[in-house]
């Protein structure tokens, strides 16, 4: 049997090794020591847990810990999970990717990762009208990354990439958090860590209570593991988007102002020509999933469902919940499921669950009821997939995060203040010229909220996409619109 222990911080920031003791039947002897087998070991777990002081080989690193930090050391008889530091040269990167909305490039995006075994952390892109920013977090040395950064930027219909790692920025992330919390003293507790971390509740059952919180990944973690006592059921988080701070942009120059907007149509139609001659040439292949002509009507034609009210036609956005393991290349096969049958993605959000080594993938994709069940039967038979479910069938919550810099002057704040307080989201940064607003919400708030600030002039948007959690209480809005209500005699 070992005895473990977590490991430290050192003063520097890294992490101290502390020496193991050795098993007890190869434990050496000394003077120190009792003769025969050490007793600490035969009482019991009790006994187990407290530390050896008769012994100094045992001791010597626990007294060497205790002098250095000023305390006992905790001692645990399990092993403690605790975060393991990056290798020596390699660090978190954030890449931003603009692009043009087209069926199948969240596919292609994410094979010139699997294609190379980088592993993505997480990963969020939300369709804005008719383009969409990605932000990914990936871990390599700064020459792999590099590679990336011009791989992705060799792809159609994508306008930038950029590395924003080592820049000034804001970074949100979106979590939401399944509590097992029955009502009595356990709930109360919960309700203030709400109000501590700023969260939001979602939605209250009789054996849970379902929170949101925003914050940069620091934050989200600390409310975690806060969280964790009480057992946490599940866990749906969105990637981390980021912009720059203040009033630098990022290298497209602007998002929403018209006369950036026009710059970079008339751009795209001086490279079209040369683009049009590379198709023409014999053997070649565009860089696009291509549909049959005759084909008709299909997912790949349907527009932006989500900035929808109301939804008319045949097709309604499905959101599907995707459990899988933490392996390079997963997200490449799911994505590459939905594109060869011509879906396209209305939001994607990609981020670690509630359990060790698996990851949660939460999509938004349009289809019919029965085309939807189809689909499912096909990632089920992933080698990686571990559980498909069509939140969409039943009440569920739902949020987005979006991050919106618009163009101010000091006399405008008050106004956008007032703006962002009436849609509950916070400024998050504010330069002399421009500030930039947290909102979390359905996606319908978001874009009313869009559609408030266009004038002010939009020049950078960045959206999660849709996480969802089911609800335990089983009622929502459009759950209790498909239900015959009560008749009034009169």
């Amino acid at each position: 049997m070992w005895r473990c222990r977590p490991p430290h911080t050192s003063i520097d920031g890294g992490l101290a090794t502390v020496p193991l003791p050795l098993p007890a039947e190869r434990h050496p002897r000394s003077a120190g020591c009792s003769s025969g087998p050490r007793p600490c070991l035969q009482q019991g777990r009790q006994q187990f847990r407290q530390p050896a002081r008769h012994c100094p080989q045992a001791t010597s690193g626990l007294d060497t810990m205790t002098e250095r930090f000023g305390g006992p050391e905790e001692i645990y008889d399990v092993y403690v999970n605790q975060p393991e530091p990056l290798e020596e040269g390699v660090e978190k990167h954030v890449i931003s990717v603009f692009v043009a909305d087209e069926s199948g490039i969240i596919n292609r995006v994410a094979g010139v990762f699997a294609r190379r075994g980088a592993n993505i952390e997480s990963l969020a892109v939300g369709l804005n009208i008719d383009k969409a920013l990605f932000t990914i977090v990936v871990a390599g040395t700064q020459s792999v990354v590099a590679n990336l950064v011009k791989q992705l930027a060799k792809l159609v219909k994508v306008r930038y990439v950029e590395d924003i790692t080592h820049g000034e920025r804001v970074e949100r992330e979106l979590v939401l958090f399944k509590i097992r919390a029955p009502p009595g003293p356990t709930r109360m507790e919960v309700l203030q860590l709400v109000e501590i971390f700023r969260a939001r509740v979602a939605d209250v059952s009789e054996r849970s209570v379902t929170l949101g919180v925003t914050g940069d990944a620091g934050k989200t973690t600390a409310m975690e593991r806060a969280l964790s006592k009480f057992g946490i059921l599940e866990i749906a988080r969105t990637g981390k988007i980021s912009l720059k701070r203040g009033s630098a942009l990022l290298q497209m120059g602007g998002w929403g102002d018209s006369s950036t907007r026009r710059e970079h149509q008339a751009r795209g139609a001086a490279e079209q020509p040369q683009a049009a001659s590379a198709e023409g040439l014999p053997g070649s292949e565009p860089d696009v999933y291509m549909v049959d002509e005759h084909g008709g009507e299909g997912v790949w034609q349907v527009d932006n469902l989500l900035d929808a009210p109301t939804y008319a036609g045949e097709f309604e956005p499905h959101t599907l919940s995707i459990e899988v393991e933490d392996r390079p290349g997963v997200l490449n096969q799911v994505t590459g499921v939905l594109a060869r049958r011509g879906y396209n993605v209305q939001s994607l959000a990609v981020g670690h669950s509630e359990v060790e080594g698996q990851s949660r993938i939460t999509t938004v994709i349009p289809g019919s009821p029965e085309a939807t069940a189809k689909l499912v039967k096909q990632l089920n038979k992933l080698v990686y997939v571990l559980k498909v479910t069509d939140l969409s069938a039943a009440p569920f919550v739902k949020r987005e995060l979006a991050l919106i810099k618009v163009r101010c002057e000091a006399a405008q704040r008050r106004e956008l203040s007032d703006l962002a307080a009436i849609f509950h989201g916070t400024i998050c940064d504010v330069s002399l010229s421009t500030v930039t607003l947290e909102m979390q919400g359905k996606e319908t708030k978001i874009g009313a909220l869009q559609g408030l600030l266009a004038p002010y002039g939009i020049l950078e948007v960045a959206r999660t996409g849709r996480v969802a959690l089911a609800r335990d209480s089983g009622v929502d809005t459009r759950f209790l619109q498909r239900m015959k209500g009560s008749r009034v005699m009169l």
